[in-house]
């Protein structure tokens, strides 16, 4: 008999599809499947050949773009040279998750699933389209489909005689095992800090320590929104970057949290650990050094600030020692209680760390090796980097909105990744932000007489920025810009340099102020108005045009 064997490849931008993919990771344990859930790109998809059993989860992005960490898969199923029966060993089934309010929804997933099928994949049902959009979330759409594709493989590969399905009660051992290590075994600054100068040019991986030089408000005081213009000192990265590329920034939790979630559960911040993988063949985690401190854990890795997903709450009723907590934490994870954890958690951004509070016998319950099971690790944040190396040779800057707002929660919710940054202080001694960059999705013309017309309200005019930076860098005119924000006085950002290209004959600059008066204008209106010059700079001067929001 075929051994019971599964492969689970995923590939996600936000984390949504990696935590359906260790979800049916953990159901295929249950069905004593043995199973590797891996990212797309980390997977060598030269085996794809000898793979008998492969359930892809995938998201897309953008306008129909592949996640990030399944690039180089997709470029390689897509090449022409394959032999159309390579795969015609394999079972498989493809989710997709998508957002329906998007023209090219699931797009990605779609996609996949036809190519397989011409590769001479064999479909064990039809390609899922989970949805964003629906009121219960993608899960209206996978869980009938995970009951159905699980009939289907236990058609395929029964139980073996004498073992059952583990009930969902059964709590399934961590992904890795923690060990304490005795302070006198470390070595002095036990932690890794990376070399100044990486030798790879700077990535998720291994992110420059870049050196905060300013972090200054541009907004009015008054105005009830806070932006910042920050700059980072990149000397000796490596890093090269040109209009329209994007800065990945790795944020950290703020201490006062660090130090509410050590106590609720009860850690010693500063006690030192090593982690084993349960499984031969699980990768340790890549972004945590050997050993590491519980500090540097919860500061650095585990996402204590998002909003938890449902799979947070089905493993937390098995740590639980309090039937009342165990109860409406099962009613949290099941199918019927979905729309009740939209509205205690979704609805009002509760963070992981607050409901770890409103579930205290669970939480300080919860076995340290758990964690990682538990909580996703911080993902890196996207900003528009709003700066030329032209005009500023080893900076970087961005213009970054502090996230802040309010839900019925009395505590307003901040935006981890701004209010870190925000409170970074240069003026305070040698402050650092780990941050690499990323080819953006934005490409200015290489013709210096093709003119461009920008239009970026608020914030997105940060490229925009960055790239009338760089072209009257190389002397080109022919820069047409729309900008809007609410009041002159208040937000207008970068307003005396806009003016200076303006007089120097290299801007054209519309600018809508929304509340400066008493009917509203906005950008599109300004579009409008000048419709004659925007329809000739297209129509005989074939001008490229760029929306940024």
């Amino acid at each position: 008999m075929a051994a019971r064997k599964l492969l689970v490849l995923f590939g996600s931008q936000t984390g949504t599809a990696q935590d359906t993919a260790e979800r049916i990771g953990r159901e295929a344990k249950r069905r004593h499947l043995q199973c590797a859930v891996e990212a797309l790109d980390s997977y060598d998809v030269a085996n794809l050949i000898n793979e008998l059993l492969v359930v892809f989860v995938c998201a897309t992005t953008g306008q129909g773009d592949p996640p990030d960490n399944m690039k180089l898969f997709w470029r390689f199923l897509f090449r022409k040279n394959l032999p159309p029966g390579s795969l015609c060993r394999l079972d498989y089934a493809v989710l997709g998750l998508g957002d329906s309010s998007y023209p090219k929804f699931n797009f990605i997933a779609k996609k996949l699933h036809k190519r397989v099928l011409q590769l001479g994949g064999n479909p064990l049902l039809p390609v899922a389209l989970g949805d964003d959009q629906h009121d219960l979330g993608p899960d209206a759409v996978v869980d009938p489909w995970l009951v159905a594709l699980w009939d289907k493989i236990l058609m395929l590969y029964p139980l073996p005689p004498g073992l059952e399905i583990i009930s969902p009660d059964v709590r399934l051992p961590p992904k890795y095992t923690l060990h304490y290590v005795a302070e006198d075994s470390l070595q002095p600054n036990g932690v890794l800090l990376q070399p100044t100068a990486p030798r790879a040019a700077p990535s998720e991986l291994c992110p420059f320590a870049a050196p905060v030089v300013s972090n200054q408000r541009l907004t009015a005081q008054s105005h009830f929104q806070d932006v910042r213009l920050m700059e980072f000192d990149i000397t000796g990265s490596g890093i090269t970057f040109s209009a329209g590329d994007v800065v990945m920034v790795q944020p950290q939790n703020c201490p006062e949290d660090v130090q509410q979630f050590c106590q609720l559960l009860r850690l010693d911040p500063d006690r030192h650990f090593v982690l084993k993988p349960t499984e031969p063949g699980t990768a340790l985690p890549a972004l945590l050094p050997q050993p590491c401190s519980i500090r540097h854990l919860v500061t650095h890795y585990l996402d204590i600030s998002c909003v938890p997903r449902r799979s947070f709450f089905q493993l937390l009723s098995c740590f639980s020692t309090s039937e009342l907590e165990r109860e409406k934490l099962q009613e949290f994870s099941s199918a019927q209680g979905q729309e009740e954890l939209y509205s205690y958690c979704n609805r009002p951004r509760r963070t992981t760390l607050e409901v770890m509070w409103d579930f205290p016998h669970t939480t300080c319950a919860i076995p340290p090796e758990y964690l990682l099971d538990l909580i996703p690790r911080i993902r890196p944040r996207a900003f528009s980097i709003a700066s030329s190396m032209l005009a500023h040779p080893d900076r970087i800057q961005i213009l970054m909105a502090v996230v802040r707002y309010k839900t019925r929660l009395s505590k307003p919710r901040r935006g981890l990744c701004s209010t870190w940054l925000a409170s970074l202080n240069p003026e305070q001694g040698d402050v650092r932000v780990p941050l690499w960059v990323k080819k953006g999705g934005l490409k200015f013309p290489s013709d210096p007489d093709t003119p461009v017309i920008m239009i970026g309200p608020g914030t997105g005019v940060a490229p925009f920025r960055a790239a009338l930076q760089e072209r009257v860098a190389q002397g080109r005119r022919g820069n047409c810009l729309f900008f809007g924000c609410r009041q002159k006085s208040k937000d207008f950002y970068c307003q005396a340099e806009w003016e200076e290209l303006v007089a120097k004959g290299f801007l054209t600059l519309f600018t809508a102020f929304s509340r400066d008066q008493e009917e509203k204008v906005y950008v599109q209106h300004r579009i409008l108005e000048n419709r004659r010059l925007v329809w000739e700079l297209l129509s005989s001067r074939n001008a490229h045009v760029y929306l940024a929001g």
